[in-house]
């Protein structure tokens, strides 16, 4: 039994190092605001339109954020939930569907 919590901390270290390399995105404002995030729900980049750059658009441009922002966190839930999935069926195959929606 201990062979197999070893090997589950073993299969879960790997799959959260492959997470860091998995990138997703999520955007807001027709492609105006993009944030990017890693599998690991790691926010790694924002990218916002020139247009939102004034005073005038602070507003908006929160708002976009936040939109883009939860996004990509839920883009890299989605990624991550499905790479444990993976990982639980490869070593307890019928149990993979275990954090399963």
């Amino acid at each position: 039994m201990f062979d197999k919590l070893g090997a589950a901390k073993e299969m879960a270290e790997s799959v959260k190092a492959k997470l860091e390399t998995i990138t997703v995105m999520g955007e807001a404002g027709s492609g105006k605001v993009k944030v990017s995030a890693n599998g690991n729900r790691k926010i790694q980049g924002v990218q916002i339109s020139d247009d939102l750059m004034n005073p005038e658009n602070k507003e908006e441009l929160e708002d976009l954020l936040i939109v883009a922002i939860n996004r990509a966190l839920d883009t890299a839930e989605n990624v991550s939930e499905s790479e444990m999935r993976a990982m639980m069926s490869s070593m307890m195959p019928g149990l993979g569907n275990l954090f399963g929606k």
